[in-house]
């Protein structure tokens, strides 16, 4: 009986889901630090909040850091009271502080009641969310530096992290505010971003989460940057190579979570309308992921990835581009085998077959359709060239049936059948009248 065909927006939504469930599974259980900055509690904040509760129903143990400027500025500026900063941190004097304690209970309880509403035909029907918020942030002066008297403004001296797990094992939201308290009893003001990277470093949290306000970190050529290495993210911060003081001040809130055990964190446009749920459920996101372990890396195959390589190179298989291998066939062959993954799945793979006469065959160059015109091709083509050369080859050859001009353009050049190997020669499907193309590497 033939199947019924979807609508797009059946299929779409069939789509997402399937991709999304990996992550779901894969994220249930973990605890995650979200920090989002008082800009974000504008008209749009239901949205986030619905997001918020939708991951939480999904058994993510949530901290939320909210940030309170703009409210800070708001209050400051009708009570008359000086608004000083001083390398991009505020001076929080006697008046400031009373606006600071003014803005930031009351946003705080804003967000508490958002994240309380059940009303039904919303995100939120039925979800009980129940909310924590105390004094789990102890703090101690910033006190005087290059001569200026910061006052009431502070830095994160402890994070009371058994106190945050005991709310959290009771399914309890936790929301920490940009203040801490110290022993003697005083409040000070601390940026939630300090706060956000503290706690996901005291919980020992599998992500920690910035929702910034400064758009995507995009490289010279204006492209999003989806993903940096923790050496990567250090050399980015070397060069400053324009780089504005919030984007320091992201990366390197990025770089000490993650030298602080905090495995992955996310830099995400707080602007973008679910851009939470893209990030966290898809396996490119929107964002920036600064991570201290291998995200996407390029490896020697093992008989683990037959697999992963069977479903890469199906679709040109089904194609006609690449000539079709069985499970049996590539167990066989899978030590000449190099890959990349990425974040468990394997997008790209190519083959070394070495022959007499120092010589070999580059075969699957493939690369999955969304990873494509990224320079994957080339990292791989790099890789076995570099195999071959440690090999002893001089020489690689490749039988195309559609790509000659992309490996012409990278030095191979056309020849007769009569320059393969013989043994090779003797395989060549003469149907198929695959291009031969040879490449000196030596």
């Amino acid at each position: 009986m033939p199947r019924k065909q979807q609508t797009p927006q059946q299929k779409a939504f069939v789509t997402s889901i399937r991709q999304a469930a990996p992550y779901i599974q894969a994220h249930r259980g973990a605890t995650f630090v979200i920090m989002f900055g008082g800009e974000s509690v504008d008209e749009h904040f239901d949205q986030l909040v619905n997001d918020i509760a939708l991951i939480n129903t999904l058994g993510i143990r949530l901290v939320l850091v909210h940030g309170a400027r703009p409210q800070i500025e708001h209050r400051l500026k009708q009570t008359h009271s000086e608004i000083r900063y001083v390398n991009g941190l505020r001076v929080t004097d006697d008046g400031a502080l009373a606006g600071v304690k003014d803005a930031v209970g009351s946003l705080r309880v804003e967000i508490e009641a958002k994240l309380s509403m059940g009303l039904v035909n919303t995100p939120m029907a039925g979800a009980r969310i129940g909310i924590a918020s105390g004094n789990f942030v102890t703090a101690k002066p910033l006190g005087v530096r290059d001569g200026v008297d910061y006052c009431h403004t502070g830095e994160v001296r402890r994070i009371d992290a058994p106190g945050i797990h005991q709310q959290l094992d009771a399914d309890r939201i936790v929301l920490l505010s940009p203040l801490g308290y110290s022993p003697t009893g005083e409040i000070f003001n601390i940026t939630a971003e300090e706060i956000a990277t503290a706690t996901a470093v005291a919980l020992h949290a599998e992500k920690l989460v910035l929702l910034v306000n400064s758009g995507g970190l995009r490289d010279s050529n204006r492209r999003l940057i989806r993903q940096l290495s923790l050496l990567e993210a250090e050399q980015l911060l070397r060069s400053r190579k324009k780089l504005n003081s919030e984007w320091i001040r992201h990366l390197n809130n990025a770089v000490d979570s993650c030298r602080r055990g905090v495995k992955r964190t996310h830099l995400i446009d707080g602007n973008t309308d679910g851009g939470l749920l893209l990030e966290l459920f898809t396996r490119d996101g929107i964002g920036t992921l600064i991570s201290a372990e291998i995200y996407e890396g390029l490896r020697h195959a093992s008989i683990d990835d037959v697999g992963g390589i069977l479903k890469l190179i199906a679709p040109l298989e089904a194609e006609g581009v690449l000539v079709k291998r069985s499970r049996e066939l590539l167990e066989m062959e899978i030590d000449h085998f190099l890959i990349v993954k990425r974040d468990g799945m394997i997008i790209a793979c190519a083959a070394l077959y070495p022959y007499d006469g120092s010589i070999g065959e580059l075969a699957c160059l493939t690369v999955h359709r969304d990873y494509r015109s990224s320079g994957r091709g080339d990292s791989l083509l790099e890789a076995v060239e570099h195999r071959a050369r440690h090999k002893g080859m001089k020489e690689l050859f490749v039988l195309t049936t559609r790509t000659s001009h992309w490996f012409r353009e990278r030095g191979f050049k056309n020849v007769d059948i009569s320059k393969l190997p013989v043994k090779r020669r003797d395989l060549y499907n003469y149907q198929r009248n695959a291009k031969v193309l040879i490449k000196v590497i030596d």
